[in-house]
């Protein structure tokens, strides 16, 4: 019997193990539930693969807020149907799945374009996945699962792996909230992720000490309406983001927490002091505001006009003085005159951002400003773009050159190309590198001082090596 308990083991490490492959398109939230896809899959033998051609299954978890993302997908389909075709014709299986928000909206429509596909799967259903592979790959057509379930799936999601957590380095993303009941007119969110949950309290806690046990140091808590979160406390009582804060930069081993995206609606007076009193918050906000015309805003459903946002910055910089602010903007929203472009930009100029994502608005099917008339030349689109971005640029390349001189804590997470070189990212989240510095330094926050800004990133070199802040 000790023979055979010795032999096993050995007999059954030369047993290939079973390999599945993400690929994340979009926001953060698609990042945690890519890793939170690996984690589901582990107790059934899964191991990451690191490309497609490796992988006995391929899922693609995908963003639906703009049109191209979507076609990027069904291009990677196309892809995925020769890789399928080479490995059948080795007598392998590939099994392939869509999940994510594009699933969600195009489910029977992708069932139908997208043939090469065997699982269908809404981001709320995710946790299925197990079940899903195991009834798939019959040649039949693909399993479609995107009806909103009735329990948490949080619930039903393992413990993130520590060794992977290892693995993944000294920062990660926690859902805390999802879903949106804004109902902004440009937007899919509350359709393919439905009504705003929150989990609660003492599960967040949990995870994010498991995260702290493994070595991270930083957390972005994610949402899409994250500052709207009202997860259920100690008490039985809905807690806020400000009190969830609080209690997060409890925990040993925690030294920097960030969340996104936020809603202005929902920035109380609880989280604005937070940002005052909580010193492992980091100076840093995104709080979209999308336009700066009161009449866009009010055709965009945005329950908000840019004298109110103005004042949450102003309380905002009362409480953080040093704090730097990123935000979303959309160009060429149906009506969008000139006048109305040029209040965005005089927002811009008097707010001042640090960075800001900005489109050109794409109409998504379903959404109540896709049908309406006064849709913009995509032309006119894009000299508008083109002219908010350089205004942006102008502000963010500024932002980074007040920083040469400065010493900030650096946390370096990864290293560079070059030999000795490290890199991190400021309490501002900028990238920063140091042309040498010793590998200890991975995972650690140590004070770098800023030799020089660039348009995208900081450089400078260590103010005291044997001093790690963390």
């Amino acid at each position: 019997m000790a023979l055979a308990a010795r032999i096993g083991p050995a007999l059954s490490s030369h047993v290939p193990q079973k390999k599945i492959f993400v690929k994340t398109y979009g926001c953060q939230m698609n990042v945690y539930d890519s890793e939170r896809m690996i984690d589901v899959m582990a107790p059934e033998g899964y191991v990451e693969a690191a490309s497609p051609e490796e992988a006995d299954i391929v899922v693609l978890n995908t963003c639906h807020i703009r049109e191209k993302a979507a076609e990027k997908v069904y291009s990677e389909l196309g892809r995925l149907r020769e890789l399928k075709a080479e490995k059948a014709a080795r007598g392998e299986k590939l099994v392939v799945g869509v999940a994510g928000c594009v699933a969600q909206a195009e489910g029977e429509e992708m069932r139908r374009r997208a043939p090469v596909v065997d699982i269908i799967v809404g981001p709320q259903n995710y946790h299925h996945l197990p079940d899903l592979v195991a009834r798939s790959g019959n040649g039949g057509p693909a399993i479609v699962e995107t009806e909103f379930p009735t329990e948490d799936k949080f619930e039903s999601l393992p413990a993130p792996d520590r060794r992977k957590t290892l693995a993944r380095g000294p920062t990660a993303f926690l859902t805390i909230q999802e879903g949106c009941d804004k109902f902004c007119t440009f937007c899919v969110v509350p359709y393919t992720r439905g009504s705003e949950f929150s989990r609660p309290v003492s599960r967040i806690l949990d995870e994010a000490r498991g995260l702290a046990d493994a070595g991270v140091r930083e957390i972005t808590l994610l949402g899409q309406n994250v500052n709207a979160y009202h997860g259920e406390n100690a008490k039985g009582r809905p807690a806020t983001l400000g009190a969830l804060l609080r209690a997060l930069a409890d925990i040993d081993g925690i030294e920097r927490l960030r969340y996104t995206t936020s809603h202005p609606r929902d920035m109380d007076e609880e989280l604005i002091s937070a940002h005052a009193q909580v010193e492992k918050l980091m100076p840093y906000l995104h709080l979209p505001v999308q336009s700066g015309s009161d009449r866009i805003l009010d055709l965009m459903n945005r329950q908000h006009t840019a004298e109110t946002y103005i004042e949450i910055i102003a309380r905002i910089r009362a409480a953080r003085p040093d704090i730097a602010l990123s935000s979303d903007f959309i160009v060429g929203f149906p009506g969008e005159t000139e006048a109305d472009f040029e209040a965005t930009l005089d927002l811009i100029r008097e707010v001042k951002f640090v960075q800001a994502y900005s489109f050109k608005y794409s109409p998504r099917p379903g959404t109540p400003a896709s049908t309406r008339g006064e849709q913009i030349a995509e032309e006119v689109k894009t000299e508008r773009l083109h002219r908010l971005q350089a205004l942006l640029s102008e502000q963010s390349e500024a932002f980074n050159a007040s920083c040469a001189g400065k010493v900030m804590p650096v946390l370096f997470d990864r290293r560079g190309r070059a030999p000795g070189q490290l890199l991190g990212r400021s309490p501002y989240l900028q990238p920063v590198h140091i042309d040498a510095g010793p590998d200890d330094l991975l995972g650690r926050i140590a004070p770098v001082i800023i030799e020089q800004g660039f348009a995208n990133s900081l450089r400078g070199r260590l103010a005291e090596s044997e001093k790690v802040i963390a």
